[in-house]
């Protein structure tokens, strides 16, 4: 066994339709998601997916509930993404949308219209929150993904978390062991940057609302000669990777933000021994 923890990575389908993901810039079977922020049209998603599929890769588009105008508009995705891109993998979020489009309001809405078995989906990621999440409202955000855990108890597909990214490692094998403890049984694949400039860390970090994180990261580079300096993810990857070694809190992957590029993370990803675990097939992945 290797004693680097395995990663996947997240890309956007004008990324795969540019060129900057190549097929053979990663290894076989490595789970790349595939961003949806309401941007793209279902054709280039469609597209984008099968490319990576192609590829050799395990394409995991995203499923952005809020975004979806209709049970029909939701069938139609999710049946030209498996038939057309060979799609067995998907990561369920509630997506970021200034006004809910259609009935979906989260992503166990769209759990439970029944979809993800009768189209053999394999695999459902669904999302953590480390730091919270100010769209739950007055919801207790540990009771809403144990309200999707079970309800994955009952599919046949096999549920795992996967999470936002944050810059302070510590902080999030402690809520990884936290949720574990509190009876929330599932793979956790925890979300971290790659490579990148600490200017273009911190753009990413305020747009996606990682307040905690964010704070804790400019404490560390708060000196303005370190602001044009290239961050490395070690420092956030190394806790991490400890907890994962000692089967603390059921963490299981790192998953991992290219905010500095395709090229830079999987380089990164390659040197450090992060992608062994696709030699296994792809149904054992957790």
């Amino acid at each position: 066994m290797s004693t680097s923890i395995p990663a996947s990575i997240e890309v956007g389908a004008q990324h795969v339709h540019g060129g900057k993901l190549e097929a053979d810039m990663l290894p076989g079977g490595t789970r790349v998601y595939i961003t949806d922020v309401g941007v793209d049209p279902l054709d280039t998603m469609v597209e984008a997916a099968r490319k990576v599929t192609d590829y050799g890769y395990q394409a995991v588009p995203h499923i952005p509930a809020r975004r979806i105008e209709s049970e029909g508009a939701l069938q139609t995705r999710l049946s030209r993404l498996t038939r057309e891109a060979g799609v067995t993998d998907l990561l369920i979020i509630a997506g970021e949308a200034e006004s809910q489009m259609g009935p979906f309001s989260q992503s166990l809405d769209i759990l439970q219209t029944g979809l993800i078995d009768t189209l053999g989906i394999r695999h459902v990621g669904i999302g953590g929150h480390p730091e919270g999440n100010i769209a739950y409202g007055s919801r207790d955000v540990d009771e809403v993904l144990r309200a999707k855990i079970e309800f994955g108890a009952n599919s046949d597909a096999e549920f795992r978390i996967v999470t936002q990214f944050g810059f302070d490692g510590r902080k999030f094998v402690q809520w990884a062991q936290r949720i574990a403890e509190a009876g929330i049984d599932a793979p956790i694949h925890l979300g971290v940057a790659g490579p990148a400039k600490v200017t273009t860390l911190i753009k990413y970090a305020a747009m996606c609302g990682v307040g905690n994180s964010l704070n804790f990261f400019k404490k560390r580079t708060g000196a303005i000669a370190q602001l044009a300096t290239k961050h490395s993810p070690e420092d956030v990857v190394s806790p991490i990777e400890q907890a994962w070694r000692d089967g603390i809190g059921n963490i299981a992957q790192m998953h991992v933000f290219p905010f500095g590029g395709l090229k830079a993370s999987s380089d990164w990803l390659a040197q450090r021994g992060s992608f062994v675990f696709n030699n296994e097939p792809l149904a054992a992945l957790a």
